[in-house]
């Protein structure tokens, strides 16, 4: 399995779903009687997990060390940290698991072997696809030629395997992987794909439980790969929730007739995830016009109501006409359209409080530094901006 993302979800509702979705995965492993458990990178939507979601991991992956099965993983893109800090390695010095992309004192990556005999090894993914140069100076000869049944571990996009609408990910050729491997265990692409060849097997399982709008709408659900020694496979879904996906346009408009259009047309999902599109242009209004408060309540009896508007435009901002392609002008443009709406202050003071307040919120947060703050940091910012005194 990979890509399971624990974390990754704002709405509580899915963050509980995502990870009970892990859950029963190792509980379906463990039915099965897996003799171990591949993770191909991102366990956690980040490197550094809250305390509690790292307590239920734990608790998660105590279940399969409990039944004698071993857990392999490697860091992914977002598992990793540049800083080296990351739970992966609290995770391993409790006995949880085993990363396995380590190498000995020559610089040469190792294999770790489980007591199946299986030999496996791996590399981490990083963002961007950074580990891509590393594949290209990585000494793989002895790799090629250990003997016996070899599973290579890789959190990185293939080329020749990318789907359609990831042609500009960061990818790969699939000859830059070791060759001589009998599996090959991938993840980071977020789709379910496999190629068996003559002596080999390659999968992607896609994310375990979908990690954003658009994976729920298109896939409703994840999965992980079964395979045995013979490299016959099997998908197992994972489906906690039905998806029920609901697509609107919004062309020449208003926000009241769109909102009828949605309810006249969902109805009542009794624990389901309902996930709704609105995309177009409004003759009037702006997409916060949209009661979508409305339609929730008429879906109350839902596990869990997403809406998406990133494509849902207004002929308000249509209109606003910017000349040039430079990011300052751009906002200045659209600052001198608006300045005289508040009637707090005279437009010399809003201009300069708005100038303030959006350099205080245009702050990064810095290597180490804690969430809370981070968050701290940027409200005091804000509100000097603001000229208040607390």
């Amino acid at each position: 399995m990979a890509d399971i993302h624990i974390g990754g979800w704002r709405e509580p509702e899915l963050k509980e779903l995502n990870i009970e979705s892990f859950k029963e995965a190792i509980k379906k492993c463990i039915e099965s009687h897996a003799a171990f458990i591949l993770i191909s990178g991102d366990l956690f939507n980040t490197a550094l997990p809250s305390i509690e979601l790292l307590r239920e991991t734990a608790d998660i992956l105590r279940q399969a060390k409990d039944h004698d099965i071993n857990i392999y993983m490697i860091p992914g893109s977002h598992d990793f940290s540049p800083s080296g800090k990351t739970m992966l390695e609290v995770l391993e010095k409790a006995g949880l698991i085993d990363l396995v992309n380590k190498f000995d004192e020559n610089g040469r990556l190792m294999f770790t072997e489980d007591k199946t005999g299986a030999k496996i090894a791996g590399m981490l993914g990083k963002k961007g696809g950074l580990e891509i140069k590393e594949y290209e100076e990585l000494e793989k000869d002895h790799l090629e030629k250990e003997p016996g049944f070899k599973i290579w571990m890789f959190h990185t996009a293939l080329t020749e395997f990318k789907p359609e609408g990831m042609e500009k990910m960061t990818s790969m050729p699939a000859a830059t992987l070791p060759k001589n491997f009998n599996y090959y265990a991938g993840g980071h692409v977020h789709y379910v794909f496999q190629k068996k060849e003559k002596n080999s097997l390659t999968t992607f399982p896609g994310a375990l439980f979908p990690n954003n709008f658009k994976e729920l709408e298109e896939f409703k659900h994840g999965g992980f790969y079964l395979v045995d020694e013979k490299l016959n496979y099997e998908y197992v879904p994972i489906k906690l929730k039905e998806v029920d996906a609901y697509c609107f346009n919004a062309d020449n408009k208003t926000p009241e007739e769109v909102k009828q259009e949605i309810l006249n047309s969902v109805e009542d999902h009794e624990n389901r995830i309902v996930a709704i599109r609105v995309e177009g242009m409004l003759k009037s209004g702006k997409p916060s016009d949209i009661d979508f408060e409305e339609i929730s309540s008429k879906l109350e009896s839902a596990h869990c109501v997403l809406k998406n508007t990133n494509k849902l435009t207004t002929k308000e901002f249509e209109e606003l006409k910017v000349d040039t392609g430079n990011v300052e002008d751009i906002e200045q443009k659209i600052i001198q359209e608006h300045l005289g709406q508040t009637g707090l202050m005279s437009k010399e003071e809003e201009q300069r409080t708005t100038e303030a307040l959006m350099q205080a919120l245009d702050k990064e947060k810095e290597e180490g530094e804690k969430n809370y703050d981070f968050e701290l940091r940027v409200v005091k910012d804000a509100v000097k901006a603001l000229g208040i005194e607390l």
